[in-house]
């Protein structure tokens, strides 16, 4: 019998991953201050992503979330926030019409702050400091002053979440989202491109079933949903301090939700069955996720899952595999069948991101194009093997024009990676290579649908 949720029950578990703030008198009074601030979203709003989720796990709905590695409070600004809602809302686009279904749309932003890392402390020239945690913790820059944790970051953090999402809700509800203006950046992509005639097939077809619309009486200015779109948005719940203040009673349900953000995820180290994240995470009433990694075991798997979501309901938990190119095919089939032989209901999705990312030549930490794609092809290939639905895809991406991963259409190379390296942490799919990723993710859905319809066809047949 588990023992009984408050928001505050995760102090009393093993925790790791969390700044050690010198001032705790200080710390105190930050998260005062926030518990006093209006929530983020609503919880509405979260239930409202978990129905759509419910979809993706029923196999009705894909499932496409995005966004900065982490974000910063240097590179704050109106046209950042823009530019990473278009190509999201681009992929969005291809992938709707490749899949033929629903694409649930959320980006990692509006509290994407905080990230894990390997170790406490970093050395450079014989200097030894505390790892820079994110904006919401410390300072990118290497001293002392910088690197010391401070919680009134999370204010600040809290302030630009709060910016960043007006923004967004009125990107999506004021007509910047409409279908036809999506579909003509997407033709734009395909002409600027060498490779534009892989692409120029599908965005034709998309082409014809707009004008097709059309000329039903079917436009933006007859049809809302053609003129707005829903977005939801996400981030990893590390610092537990700041999502315990911004977690609040639903005065319609008398529920706990985590107002920061429509959905939180747990990551791959933090995700200890008896820890504080999972404790915090297992009472909100948000959809939540989880990162699985290539040493994840099926049993340990259905104990989080029984943790996270044990109404079995579908929508409340996804689990995001991350796991390299290589280990996919090893290790991910004997998770899916124990989670199908158990009838548990969850969303899967793929993050080709972190398992595929090395030190380039130069130095950078990058990620080859080709290992991103790689590892995709192989989450589809075993989900369709397996006969389970592959949910969605969940990316680090820049709608900036970045050289952070190495290859894709625009042939970026290891000596380029330095002319526009702007990453505060992990290297990101810039604007043209995520619409690329989107595209062949969408051929591939088509693919999978063709193969289905004739699946059923002979089965009718015998």
């Amino acid at each position: 019998m588990a023992t009984k949720w408050t928001p505050q029950s995760w102090r009393d578990k093993p925790i790791l991953q969390v700044p050690e703030y010198p001032d705790a008198a200080k710390l105190a009074e930050v998260e005062k201050t926030l518990r006093n601030y209006p929530p983020l979203v609503f919880a509405g709003e979260a239930r409202n992503l978990k129905r759509h989720l419910a979809k993706v796990a029923n196999g009705e709905a894909f499932l496409l979330q995005g966004g900065d590695c982490a974000e910063s409070f240097a590179e704050f600004h109106p046209d950042n926030i823009r530019d990473t809602f278009r190509v999201l809302l681009q992929m969005a686009v291809v992938l709707t019409f490749g899949a033929a279904m629903p694409v649930v749309k959320v980006g990692r932003m509006a509290g994407q702050f905080a990230k894990p890392r390997s170790e406490p402390t970093e050395t450079i020239g014989g200097v030894t400091l505390p790892s820079y945690r994110g904006d919401n913790v410390n300072g990118i820059e290497f001293t002392a002053e910088a690197r010391q944790p401070d919680p009134a970051r999370m204010v600040q953090a809290y302030n630009q979440s709060a910016a960043t999402l007006n923004l967004l809700r009125a990107f999506a509800q004021g007509g910047y989202a409409d279908l036809q203006r999506v579909h003509q950046w997407n033709m734009g992509f395909v002409a600027d491109t060498e490779l534009g005639s892989k692409y120029k097939d599908l965005a034709d077809r998309l082409d014809e079933t707009l004008s097709f619309m059309a000329a039903c009486g079917l436009t933006s200015e007859t049809t809302p949903q053609i003129r707005e779109t829903e977005f939801f948005t996400s981030h990893e719940s590390l610092m537990l301090p700041y999502e315990q203040a911004m977690t609040r009673v639903d005065s319609l349900t008398g529920d706990w939700y985590d107002t920061s953000a429509h959905l939180l995820w747990v990551g791959e180290r933090t995700r200890q069955l008896d820890n504080a994240h999972l404790e915090f995470m297992r009472g909100i009433g948000n959809p939540v996720a989880a990162k699985v990694g290539p040493t994840a075991e099926p049993d340990q798997l259905i104990k989080l899952i029984d943790i996270l979501n044990p109404e079995n309901e579908a929508g409340r938990l996804t689990l995001i595999v991350r796991m390299g190119a290589e280990k996919v095919e090893r290790v991910l089939p004997s998770l899916l069948r124990r989670v199908k032989q158990e009838g548990r209901t969850v969303v899967w999705s793929c993050d080709p991101m972190h398992g595929n990312t090395v030190k380039s030549g130069s130095g950078y930490k990058t990620r080859h194009f080709d290992q991103i794609l790689n590892e995709c092809e192989a989450f589809f290939a075993v989900h369709r093997a397996e006969g389970t639905h592959a949910g969605g895809i969940h990316l680090e991406l820049t709608g900036k024009d970045v050289t952070e991963c190495i290859g894709g259409a625009q042939a970026i190379t290891d000596a380029d990676l330095k002319d526009r390296y702007h990453t505060h942490c992990d290297p990101r799919l810039n604007a043209k290579q995520a619409l690329e990723v989107a595209f062949i993710v969408a051929d591939r859905l088509k693919l999978e649908r063709a193969s289905a319809r004739n699946a059923a066809a002979l089965q009718a047949a015998q």
